[in-house]
């Protein structure tokens, strides 16, 4: 699947969100999205599934404005799995993968053996097989996403946003995350605030600040000392390392 952004525009009242921001991701991509607090990452991505609707431009997905996609059809298509995520009701762990189906269902139509065998693999493949009769809110923070990236899979689609869903977790849980993600093959977009592991799954890095698009590169090309100042403020060592990997450390400001 192939997402196209054409100088979308987000503005609430007299305030720019996005200003002329210009977007591609390509079949199998794993883009990873950058920027300061307040940059836009987040906002953008609600505009891609349909939270917020852009205010100038237009989203496509293969081929096609997103405006002229339903929500099923666009739901069809891509999944997400956010950072926040709260239910008013006691659902178990099945119940809340088992959402991940109603894309695919008729009105009122009951789940089926096969709704219940797919959210089943997905709570597999998430390591939470055993969990099925969990109650989702008493989990842990990263037990909850994992839940969550499986209500994705359940969902079947080529496609993931994943927006900003580890901030709140420690590094293992991100790490869990993101190894699975990678280890799906699909096309991801995904908000991602540090940079490290940025480097570490992003095969393309597209970065924001004040609302536009400011670079676009793999995290090598992209992710100099100068650029990381530039973009942040921060002073760093980036390091490249005998396989292959970036380190990036951060100096004090001492």
């Amino acid at each position: 699947m192939e997402i196209l952004a054409k100088a979308v525009r987000m503005a609430f009242g007299s305030k720019e969100i996005l200003k002329d921001m210009d977007f591609t991701l390509r079949d199998k991509e794993f883009v990873g999205i950058i920027g300061p607090n307040g940059s836009g990452k987040s906002t953008f991505l609600k505009c891609v599934y349909r939270v917020q609707k852009p205010t100038g431009g237009e989203i496509l997905f293969d081929g096609k404005r997103l405006d002229e996609l339903s929500y099923r059809e666009s739901a069809l298509k891509l999944a997400v799995v956010a950072q926040h995520n709260t239910y008013s009701f006691d659902f178990s762990v099945l119940e809340v993968v088992l959402m991940g189906r109603s894309p695919h269902k008729k009105m009122l139509e009951r789940d089926n053996q096969e709704d219940y065998q797919i959210a089943r693999r997905a709570l597999d493949v998430v390591g939470l097989a055993a969990f099925e009769k969990r109650s989702f809110a008493t989990l842990s923070g990263g037990e909850q996403q994992r839940v969550i990236l499986a209500r994705a899979l359940t969902q079947q689609t080529e496609c993931l946003v994943l927006d900003e869903p580890t901030n709140h977790l420690d590094i293992k849980y991100q790490l869990q995350i993101m190894d699975i993600v990678k280890s799906l093959g699909l096309t991801v977009v995904a908000a991602v605030h540090d940079l490290n592991i940025a480097t570490m799954y992003c095969d393309r890095l597209v970065a924001l600040k004040d609302g536009q698009v400011v670079g676009v590169g793999t995290p090598r090309q992209l992710l100099t000392e100068q650029f990381i100042y530039d973009m942040y403020g921060v002073r760093s060592k980036v390091r490249c390392e005998a396989d292959g990997r970036m380190n990036i450390m951060y100096l004090p400001g001492l």
